[in-house]
């Protein structure tokens, strides 16, 4: 295996996308329904331990808990009950490097807490435009866009995230609804009794309030949970949205993305105001990470594609995250060294340019 290049081991990164780390331990049930997106463990006599991701938690995650490499699941999970969830988080936060975390602090609020208490380092809020929604229309349908706006206007978020993939998919028209549409809208959500935002025409304004006030908004695309419908969460379905958009010149940031990495690729290319990320596919990919990044790199510029994590609970996901992003990053870049792609002045600025500067720049963070 190659060495990490000095410049990419020493990033230090920004993680545009990601979630809180538990507050609490969990035992080896807890942890393995948290490993991946399945939700929970089969009873079918598998186990996550034995996946990409479950082998990379034993071999790159254990010696930072004082074991040794490839120790057995459950000496793994012993040793970390036995630390704590304050100094298992704080060994994973600090080890991955990253200095800066943009986090969707809208899910499991009550269970999760922001990975700056570890580390000390910058954290910045990202506003989920589904929970926004429904906490507004408590207050009913009429008064609804303007809620939406001036709650907009005040949150103190550097981003919107979106999970119109979970809820409607993404294939949004590319219309702007117009105020009495949205009324409408949420006068059927009303009359259905569901708390849950899942209306197209909510969803595409909720977009358009965020892209217009200069939010940047991000879009779960891809790779999720069982509630998602793969198909209706590929990114060529928000063509539409991504053209009517363009005129705001604010980025659209697609995260994950696998399967539909190079499709994602694509759309970075044609349309300016769009950047794409790997997310959570890496460290579910483990040891085969690289191989996808090199995929996902085929087309994009190198200035629209962005680290992040979406580690989500589990410190550990931060650890690994950065950890294969890293050698997928090294690898790419020595495999275009030794083919005399470029040079090595350039491997150095793609490398800042992926690991931080491209999120510094999208999320005028500096």
């Amino acid at each position: 295996m190659d060495p990490l290049l000095p410049y990419v081991a020493e990033l230090n990164l920004v993680d545009h996308h990601c979630h809180g780390v538990l507050r609490d331990d969990v035992d080896a049930v807890g942890f393995e329904e948290m490993l991946t997106e399945a939700d929970v463990v089969s009873p079918w006599g598998t186990s996550l331990f034995e996946s990409s991701v479950g082998l990379a938690v034993r071999r790159w995650c254990a010696p930072l808990l004082d074991l040794s490499p490839h120790a057995p699941a459950a000496e793994y999970v012993a040793r970390r009950r036995s630390l704590g969830a304050a100094e298992v988080n704080r060994a994973f936060l600090v080890a991955s490097g990253i200095t800066t975390f943009l986090v969707d602090g809208g899910l499991w609020p009550e269970r999760l807490v922001g990975p700056s208490v570890f580390t000390g380092s910058r954290e910045l809020p990202v506003i989920r435009l589904e929970r926004l929604a429904e906490e507004v229309i408590m207050g009913g349908a009429t008064g609804f866009p303007d809620q939406v706006r001036r709650a907009l206007a005040t949150a103190p978020a550097v981003a919107a995230k979106s999970i119109a993939a979970y809820r409607v998919g993404l294939e949004l028209s590319g219309e702007r609804p117009s105020d009495a549409a949205v009324v409408a809208a949420c006068e059927r959500w009303l009359a259905s009794g569901s708390g849950r935002c899942a209306d197209e025409v909510i969803s595409r304004f909720l977009v358009w309030e965020a892209l217009e006030r200069g939010l940047p908004v991000q879009f779960h695309v891809g790779y999720g949970d069982r509630d998602l419908a793969l198909h209706r969460a590929d990114p060529s379905l928000l063509t539409d949205l991504l053209r009517a958009t363009a005129v705001l010149d604010v980025p659209v940031m697609l995260l994950h993305n696998y399967p539909f990495h190079r499709t994602a690729g694509y759309l970075a290319q044609v349309f300016p105001h769009v950047f794409v990320d790997l997310g959570l596919a890496t460290h579910n990919l483990g040891h085969q990470a690289g191989r996808v990044f090199a995929e996902a790199l085929e087309i994009v510029p190198f200035g629209k594609f962005l680290f992040s994590t979406d580690a989500f609970g589990l410190a550990e996901l931060y650890h690994l995250g950065a950890l294969f992003f890293r050698r997928a990053l090294s690898d790419f870049l020595l495999s275009g060294l030794r083919r005399h792609a470029f040079g090595e002045a350039d491997a150095v600025r793609i490398a800042h340019l992926i690991g931080s500067e491209n999120a510094r720049r999208a999320y005028r963070l500096d």
